[in-house]
């Protein structure tokens, strides 16, 4: 029988002066969605950095696995050429390198390959018109003078291009309005429906981006922990009860 996708076990990691997780546990499987729902400081963005190997955390104790295979001392770049995406809460502006260019050397690491800016050209304008974006953006620098919405989406169109095993999405969500929250979930859908295989951990405080995902599951994580899981009813539950009934 096939490891599962992605594993944590008994994941404990912090700073050097703060405990953050504290004994967190998920199993994903090829092609599940996993919703991670919690209130502000319960850890969610500090497992999201974790588990791409972020040298502002350290883990304490516990595995990351891979397929099958222990990644716990795995770096960033290895963890992403093996197929690892992390979409972050807050994209950072990179002065002097366009989308293009990063895409086209991001992949060619991820693929071990070089490729050209033509032969990526179409497949980049393809997935951002599909996201809405303004074609121009891919010869600008990348994120800079984006809006919160466009970095969103830019987000999703480097998931798209990259071909991630698993995706891990940090709040992306975050300072979006309803019409921005439908079209980076349609992109979301859009990526899976032509890579059903990936595995896709979903870290968000509402609801919202929820109901376009339709997760397979849903987490509710309190205090560095999970603490409950189910389906989209724990998302309702939490809407109209607040986080104090997981408490």
């Amino acid at each position: 029988m096939a490891a599962p996708l992605f594993q944590i076990q008994n994941l404990h990691a912090g700073t050097d002066e703060i405990s953050i997780l504290k004994g967190l546990d998920l199993t994903i499987n090829a092609g599940e969605v996993h919703a991670l729902m919690g209130p502000n400081g319960c850890g969610k963005s500090t497992l999201a950095n974790t588990l791409m190997a972020s040298p502002e955390y350290q883990i304490t104790e516990g595995q990351l696995l891979f397929h099958g295979d222990d990644i716990t001392d795995w770096p960033t770049d290895v963890r992403g050429k093996a197929g690892m995406f992390l979409a972050f809460q807050h994209p950072q502006e990179v002065q002097g390198v366009s989308v293009m260019n990063f895409l086209r050397q991001s992949l060619s690491a991820r693929k071990g390959t070089d490729l050209s800016v033509l032969e990526l050209r179409g497949t980049i304008m393809a997935w951002m018109n599909r996201l809405d974006m303004d074609p121009s953006f891919a010869d600008r620098y990348l994120n800079e003078g984006f809006s919160g919405g466009e970095k969103k989406r830019n987000e999703i169109l480097q998931m798209a291009i990259l071909e991630p095993e698993i995706a891990i999405l940090d709040e992306t969500d975050s300072g979006l309005d309803v019409d921005a929250i439908k079209i980076v979930a349609s992109g979301i859908n859009a990526v899976r429906a032509e890579r059903p295989e990936l595995g896709v951990l979903a870290i968000t405080h509402f609801s919202r981006l929820l109901n376009e995902l339709r997760p397979d599951f849903v987490h509710i994580m309190v205090d560095g922990k999970i603490v409950q899981s189910g389906g989209m009813e724990l998302a309702k539950q939490l809407e109209s009860d607040g986080y104090d009934s997981f408490r």
